[in-house]
């Protein structure tokens, strides 16, 4: 078989295909999806022997793939960038769905092309195939809109880089984390308050390894909501901060309702999102 390198019209053929292609496009005609795994504990459709004894590519069924590799690298020569990252989509339900459109569950993304079918990426699989394959399958746009593009790419950032709180602190927001997302799609006044905020984030100061430390809560948001249905969201964020005490070397716990202008951007980079994924902990609340 030859080499791709010498099969000009192949690489004219694959490189047209992929001028169309851009980082969140999906293959709702691709059914599978290849990791592998330990045979003997994998659930999978079909399985391939490895040469490793006791280790195999597993390939399970899947809703469709979206690619995740950036437009750049999707665009130039299959000579040069041959391969193209791709997740797998799962289906879940609508609260979880909500979830992930606001950013709060960086194990996933959302997608305005898939949210009427409850469709995620799922960020945790990531399987690399070479464009050959790539372009054959039949694009769909995963969005129109070059803010929701850049929302999906900042999911995908979020997923590699986003910050591990101690698990002291894990334990000790365990109630409030607890109370938003249950709230959170409610019809009630706090569930309609809290999808009004943009994003959660907490300020940690000297630092978090500090033996005694004060937290800042900021709650972000919109800005053209000084008032919150004509109530003061001060009244909101005292009982938010009612579930997170000060206790151990949390000795000091504040919080703010504040537009994200209001931040400067020592504040901003000196605070760490807070995700409903960031806090699961095995560890009791501290004492």
């Amino acid at each position: 078989m030859p080499r791709l390198e010498d099969d000009s019209s192949e690489i004219v053929r694959i490189d047209d295909a992929m001028r169309e292609w851009r980082q969140g496009d999906i293959a709702l005609d691709v059914d599978w999806f290849v990791h592998v795994g330990d045979p003997s504990v994998a659930l999978s459709d079909m399985a391939a022997e490895s040469p490793d004894a006791g280790i195999q590519a597993l390939t399970s069924a899947v809703r469709g793939l979206v690619v995740l590799t950036q437009t750049c690298d999707l665009v130039r020569s299959c000579t040069t960038r041959p391969y193209v990252e791709c997740a797998p989509l799962v289906e879940v339900d609508e609260a979880y769905l909500h979830e992930v459109e606001r950013g709060r569950r960086p194990s996933h993304a959302a997608l305005p092309a898939l949210m009427p079918e409850r469709l995620v990426v799922d960020l945790d699989r990531v399987m690399t195939v070479e464009k050959s394959i790539v372009a054959d399958w039949t694009r769909q746009p995963g969005w129109t809109l070059d803010a929701d593009a850049r929302r999906f790419a900042q999911s995908l950032v979020r997923k590699r880089a986003r910050f591990a709180f101690p698990d002291d602190f894990t334990a000790f927001a365990r109630k409030l984390s607890s109370r938003l997302s249950g709230k959170h799609d409610k019809g009630s006044d706090e569930g309609r308050a809290l999808r009004a905020l943009s994003e959660i984030r907490v300020q940690a100061t000297p630092s978090w390894d500090a033996p005694s430390i004060t937290i800042l809560f900021w709650f972000v948001r919109d800005e053209l909501q000084p008032a919150f249905e004509g109530r003061n969201w001060n009244d909101l964020l005292d009982s938010w901060l009612a579930l997170v005490p000060s206790i151990g070397r949390f000795e000091v716990v504040e919080g703010l309702v504040v537009p994200l202008e209001t931040l400067n951007g020592v504040d901003y980079v000196s605070s760490d999102r807070l995700d409903f994924d960031h806090l699961s902990s095995s560890e009791a609340p501290p004492s």
